[in-house]
């Protein structure tokens, strides 16, 4: 077979990226596919497809196919040979002399490659992923990558969600959630393996990624980086790639308790302490256990400090075991339980300081072969724990809880379930936030314990709870964990430019089982955090009924499902799913807004008295992650307060939308005037959520005379009261312009009323009232001089789900002498302490106009 010029053209090899045989890899595809190989295969000289025979194949049975490679054809010297076939012959060879000159250009183009390389240049073995770390679930974790025969970490440095997305897929679930930085599950060992990771998202493998290179890092374990996938395996998904190694940690404990009446009782406060192994669970052997290591784990059991075990009654259980499974047959009633299980020991010398957050950050030992012929010398470890005032069940409960109050110099804010919120604290009578500086497990803990709650599970930086106000008084905060209280730890005192609200720091802390989720769930809804309520009374499931169904009902069940704040309370559900619709069984539902479960708040127990029972009256909630929290600046409104004698004849349209009060009717239009006390007000959105108009923008209302829409009838109430707190005036104020007046330096505005735009208030933004507007006063024409209080209440009625309703409420002392009016110690209602409120409300009033 012979080669003239256009063929030859056509069959040689090209170099470059783009080449039809041999490629280099370029751009953003940097995994194997079909009809490519990687980088590192071209550099081997490998070729895609089948092998080219040697062109004069043909010419007999002497000749046979050439090696593929660059080198000379054997046979070359055998003799004269045709003129075709030596031109055919040299066609080859220069073919294979430009294959070479190809690969080695391809060698120096990756050589001279500059920032970061694809980590797919070592194939090398498969690669093997599994999560670790502690405290976590089993889908979240440390990420771990078994490279090179070794385990090692990876880098957070430039971590993104599309890295976690790769990064789940390859242990077999459908996506990521979230991830987690500066090794929030522990500090790994061995290698950091991946540095500066870069993923799109869609990579199949994360060697498809770009990085650093194997091996190449400026990282310590300090900086491992975590994921949290979601709970959903990929179908068809067998061969899980989460390795069930021998680790020296432990991810999972529980108490099971032992006297058999205890089971049904929650929370588990004593029993036999055991960690998950494999499949399912082992005991802890007692040898050297002592009061540390019951701290550790009641901290993480969620109590906040151990007791006293009798432990000669373990004895004697250990001692009454039976020695033939086949009593237990016979019906015969046994007190105990433990003598019915095997026992299967899995650590043992275990050796706590006491002031871990988990039992694997603790010294111990694995149990290796049989462990069921192990601590011949001992028993299974047995905790008995305290529980904190929230969990406290039998007359002690209000007498624990009031003393807690009482001297407590330690809060939590703006969280949606129990024992988590943004940390405050009482300093000087007044509450204020921590700066998150070095904040971490170990103080965080010391908080939570402080409160009743166990250890911390997590020690939240950057506002994750929402950005306080007032005083910053805490920075650096350094606890050991041993502390009794927060205040008995070193720290720093703040200044101006260590630290804004931007850094508040936050905790989520370990709280007892109670089981209160099984007792409830929602149904019908279109998507998982919304539905119709049913809740469990006895063994029977059921609606509620919807009248009296507010947001604070609300925001208990879905603090209740575990998803969250409320963002509506639903009371018709027209639209929902009805086919399968159970029967009513509570009504009467009132709640204060801070209950764990629908059955602390009030309701009418077996007796059932809802006016509308049908399906589509039933109440539902939708539910949310995140919610809006507003707060009054109050230094504001005593800046701007005065008094203003208004002519009637001005007021028509605030009379319209009844700013005026009720004896404004009798006076004598459009004659006279109306004495207003007039001030600015600023609302602040410090929440995680925006806040937005409950109604949609189809059913606001349009009214003519100020010529706006009514978001919300009632956005704020402003009122005068006597120190004893009887009403003497009040104003109210509709929400007929939500917008972003003015927002943070990094914060863009979202909301403009300007040509029916959208209403509502974005994080980190502010409405602000002037106090030149209608209605942005409390008419005072009928008030007597005196000392009085001036309130002014965010959303009073509820109708927008808050993170935190506590603090929607703002107060003045004032002193109107008939002529002038003197406005002083503004301030948010809870922002001081129990003591400072009653010296405010029992304030004797001014003597003259000097305010001290």
């Amino acid at each position: 077979m012979g080669f003239d010029a256009g063929s030859r053209s056509a069959q040689r090899p090209r170099c470059g990226p783009g080449g039809a045989r041999w490629r280099g890899r370029a751009g953003p595809s940097r995994g194997p596919r079909a009809g490519r190989q990687p980088l590192s295969a071209g550099l081997r000289g490998r070729r895609e497809g089948p092998s080219w025979p040697h062109p004069a194949a043909s010419a007999g049975p002497a000749e046979q196919p050439r090696s593929p490679s660059p080198s000379a054809p054997a046979g070359r010297d055998r003799g004269a040979r045709p003129v075709s076939a030596m031109r055919s012959s040299s066609a080859w060879a220069w073919q294979e002399l430009l294959a070479l000159l190809c690969s080695v250009w391809l060698w120096v183009g990756a050589a001279q490659r500059t920032g970061p390389t694809p980590t797919a240049q070592s194939q090398g073995p498969k690669l093997k992923f599994r999560l670790a770390g502690y405290p976590r679930k089993h889908n979240e974790g440390r990420i771990e990558v078994f490279y090179n025969e070794e385990w090692g970490t990876i880098c957070d440095d430039d971590f993104t969600l599309a890295n976690a997305h790769v990064l789940c897929r390859h242990l077999g679930f459908v996506a990521a959630t979230g991830w987690a930085h500066s090794a929030k599950y522990g500090k790994g060992v061995g290698r950091v393996w991946l540095d500066n990771v870069n993923c799109g998202g869609s990579e199949k493998s994360i060697v498809d990624c770009r990085s650093r290179g194997w091996g190449n890092s400026d990282c310590s374990h300090e900086e491992d980086a975590g994921v949290i996938c979601k709970d959903e395996r990929i179908p068809g998904y067998m061969d899980s790639n989460i390795i069930e190694a021998e680790q020296n940690q432990v991810e999972e404990l529980r108490l099971r308790p032992v006297v058999s009446g205890s089971r049904k009782r929650l929370p588990v406060t004593e029993g036999v302490v055991e960690v998950r192994y494999k499949e399912g669970w082992a005991q802890i052997c007692d040898e050297g256990w002592n009061h540390k290591n019951s701290r550790v784990v009641c901290g993480m059991m969620g109590f906040p400090a151990e007791k006293k075990v009798n432990r000669n009654f373990y004895k004697l259980v250990s001692k009454a075991r039976p020695k033939h499974k086949h009593r237990e047959d016979f019906g015969v009633p046994k007190r105990l339980y433990l003598e019915r299980q095997q026992l299967s020991y899995r650590l043992h010398s275990v050796a706590c300081t006491g002031n871990e957050v988990h039992i694997s950050m603790c010294p111990f030992e694995f149990y290796k072969g049989n462990a069921t012929a192990a601590c011949k010398g001992g028993m299974p470890a047995v905790v008995s724990c305290k529980p904190g005032p929230l969990f406290t069940t039998g007359s002690a409960l209000k007498k624990k809880k009031q003393g807690q109050q009482q001297g407590q110099r330690v809060r939590l804010k703006g969280g949606a379930k129990a024992g988590e919120g943004r940390v405050e604290v009482l300093k000087n009578s007044e509450w204020g936030t921590i700066c998150d500086d070095r904040w971490n497990l170990l103080t965080a803990s010391v908080v939570c314990r402080e409160l009743g709650f166990g250890s911390a599970k997590e020690a939240l930086t950057g506002a994750r709870m929402g950005q306080g106000m007032g005083p910053i008084h805490m920075n650096e905060v350094q606890c050991t964990g041993s502390e009794k209280s927060l205040w008995s730890c070193p720290y720093k005192n703040i200044t101006a430019e260590d630290c804004k609200h931007s850094e508040d720091a936050g905790v989520r802390c370990n709280i007892p089982y109670m089981g209160y989720e099984t007792m409830i769930r929602i149904v019908g809804g279109r998507t998982p955090t919304e539905g119709r309520v049913e809740v469990k009374r006895g063994s029977k499931w059921g609606t509620v009924c919807s009248e009296g169904w507010t947001t604070k009902e609300a925001m208990v069940a879905c603090r209740q499902l575990g998803l969250g704040y409320s963002l509506h309370a639903v009371t018709e559900t027209w639209y929902w799913d009805a086919s399968n619709v159970t029967e009513m069984v509570l009504s009467g539902v009132r709640c204060a807004g801070h209950e764990m479960a629908l059955s602390h708040c009030q309701h009418h127990g077996n007796s059932l008295n809802c006016k509308k029972m049908g399906t589509h009256f039933a109440a539902g909630v939708i539910c949310s992650e995140t919610a809006s929290d507003l707060l009054l600046h109050a230094p504001l409104v005593q800046e701007t307060a005065y008094i203003e004698d208004r002519p009637l004849h001005m007021l028509y349209c605030a009379a319209e939308e009844n700013c005026l009060s009720s004896t404004a009717r009798n006076a004598n239009w459009p004659y006279g005037h109306r004495r207003l006390l007039r001030f600015s007000s600023q609302i602040h959105n410090h929440g995680r959520a925006d806040f937005r108009p409950k109604a949609g923008r189809h059913s606001w209302v349009w009214h003519e005379c100020h010529r706006h829409y009514h978001s919300m009838d009632i956005f704020t109430h402003y009122d005068l009261l006597t120190p004893n707190g009887s009403k003497v005036a009040e104003g109210h104020k509709a929400s007929f312009c939500l917008e972003d007046t003015e927002c943070q330096e990094d914060v863009a505005k979202r909301y403009e009323c300007a040509n029916f735009g959208e209403q509502g208030i974005t994080v980190g933004c502010w409405d602000l009232y002037r106090h030149d507007i209608d209605c942005q006063w409390i008419d005072i024409t009928d008030v007597r001089p005196g000392n009085y209080i001036l309130q002014v209440v965010i959303n009073p009625n509820y109708e927008v789900a808050e993170s935190d309703f506590t603090n929607n409420a703002m107060k003045c002392n004032c002193k109107y002498d008939g002529h002038r009016i003197w406005v002083h110690n503004c301030h948010i209602g809870d922002a001081f302490s129990e003591e400072a409120n009653k010296r405010f409300e029992q304030y004797p009033g001014q003597l003259n106009n000097q305010i001290v």
